[in-house]
């Protein structure tokens, strides 16, 4: 055989294919700022498709299912209240009758709510003090104008 001419054997192993490095020659590279080629382009978002339209969160629909109206009859008449009044309302009921549960649920969910509205109301008597001065100091400067 002749040099030119390849062996049918010869071409056993297969091709090694080297692969470049890209240099690259953004010099601000790094964390939370990728080469200029893998940036987003102007006018287009990381996230194209976003949230949807009509996505909603857990306590949107909470606040929709609990302030929806339901029909309910009550002595006789037919009258519509939210499905968190209902509840209330089985609660109560339910103690009533002498469930222990719903009692000691009821009453503990008032005295909470008295406890709260009692603290609200109260005024500090240092800040009293200040605003009864203020008070005092403001009528007296609408007699002298008057």
């Amino acid at each position: 055989m002749s040099s030119n001419e390849e062996s049918p054997g010869s071409d056993d192993k297969p091709r090694r294919y080297v692969r470049k490095r890209v240099r690259i020659q953004d010099k601000d590279v790094g964390y939370g700022k990728p080469p200029k080629a893998h940036q987003f382009k102007p006018g287009r978002s990381g996230n194209p498709r976003g949230r949807p339209k009509g996505a909603k969160s857990e306590s949107t629909m909470w606040g929709e299912l609990l302030h929806r109206k339901i029909p309910i009859r009550q002595e006789g008449k037919a009258r519509k209240i939210t499905v968190l009044e209902g509840i209330l309302h089985r609660l109560v009921e339910d103690s009533l009758k002498g469930n222990t549960k719903s009692a000691a649920f009821v009453l503990n969910r008032l005295a909470s709510m008295a406890s709260t509205a009692s603290t609200e109301s109260e005024i500090n008597p240092d800040d009293k003090a200040v605003l009864d001065a203020y008070l005092r100091k403001f009528r007296s400067t609408l007699g002298e104008k008057e």
